[in-house]
């Protein structure tokens, strides 16, 4: 593997059984991640963007080993060693995890109200035995309120004092604590007001540059994506169907899944018109996916190869770095198919 990247997930699959009967018998899965595969380069950052229930959130899960993984495999290359996630067993993984953090999506229940913010960014520093005497611990705290934006003076404060902004914040420090290398953010600004997130993201985009971290950032907000991430990665139904550069992208979407997102997106132009790709049908159920191309019921361009033949992540003729998952990508990355 090469040694700049410092993430790199195979095929990983995770699925949720559905049972039934007196039994209690496993009759279906959930396909929750159905064959995800990427990489993430040291002091990158990877947008995940789609709709909701196509599996961003379980993915970083899945990476973190909070849910189980029915098979794949997640590469972390530490200190130019390579080492599945998958296979480490529970001691092995808690020592990893320092250098794995995430940040939740919600900053109120995230936080623990019984804690003071001193204990809640310290604690990580205890578990791990990190820092032993109390003036290291107090020196350490205060850094790391000082460098999210935060007077250290509220350290004896509880979470309910501060605002949504603030204690998502606080969020950050405590996965700063142990100085990570990768940090998995599941969409730490959707329950923030778009004031407090322009901050929130652009605090994030210092902290990746001063703490040299990769970051994996989810979110369902296409704008937000595009201001902090170097690529993006489009998600449907447990399968990442378009990923590239995000300039890339966002100039020449070439997935019909991901130009009808990006057509949603408001135009900052009150005299222009945008022209909006509305996708008809609902969305797959995750339990019983299409045959073939899991989006061909809602695709315009769909043949009968799509509902016969499922496409795979790959190049396309006209881009190096854009890969997407259609039968018909070196035709739609020119223009619309005939």
């Amino acid at each position: 593997m090469d040694k700049n990247i410092i993430l790199k997930v195979e095929n990983l699959k995770t699925y949720f059984p559905i049972r039934s009967g007196l039994l209690n018998k496993v009759v279906n899965n959930v396909k929750a991640v159905n064959g995800v595969s990427f990489e993430l380069k040291r002091k990158e950052t990877l947008g995940i963007v789609g709709e909701s229930g196509c599996g961003k959130s379980t993915l970083a899960k899945t990476i973190m080993r909070g849910v189980l993984a029915k098979e794949g495999k997640i590469i972390f290359n530490k200190d130019n060693e390579e080492i599945d996630l998958l296979s480490l067993n529970k001691k092995e993984l808690k020592n990893m995890r320092k250098s794995i953090q995430m940040i939740f999506q919600d900053p109120f229940s995230s936080l623990n109200s019984r804690m003071t913010v001193r204990d809640i960014i310290t604690e990580p520093l205890k578990i791990n035995k990190i820092v032993k005497t109390k003036e290291e611990i107090d020196n350490h705290a205060v850094k790391l309120m000082k460098d999210v934006g935060l007077d250290p003076k509220y350290l004896n404060r509880y979470p309910h004092a501060f605002s949504g902004g603030q204690r998502q914040r606080i969020g950050v420090a405590r996965s700063l604590a142990l100085n990570p290398s990768i940090i998995l953010a599941d969409e730490p600004t959707s329950a923030l007001d778009v004031s407090v997130q322009s901050q929130l993201l652009n605090l994030l985009r210092d902290l990746q540059e001063k703490y040299e971290l990769s970051m994996l950032f989810i979110s369902h907000d296409l704008g937000v994506v595009e201001h902090i991430s170097d690529k993006i990665a489009v998600m449907y139904v447990g399968n990442i169907v378009e990923i590239g550069k995000t300039k890339d992208v966002f100039k020449n979407p070439v997935h019909p899944y991901t130009k009808a997102l990006l057509s949603a997106m408001p135009i900052p132009n009150p005299h222009k018109k945008s022209e909006k790709e509305i996708l008809e049908g609902e969305v797959a159920d995750p339990a019983n996916i299409p045959s073939g191309c899991a989006f061909h019921p809602r695709c315009k361009y769909a043949e009968e190869i799509c509902k016969k033949e499922k496409p795979f992540l790959e190049k396309i003729e006209e881009n190096d770095y854009t890969q997407v998952s259609c039968h018909f990508k070196n035709i739609l990355s020119k223009g619309e198919k005939k």
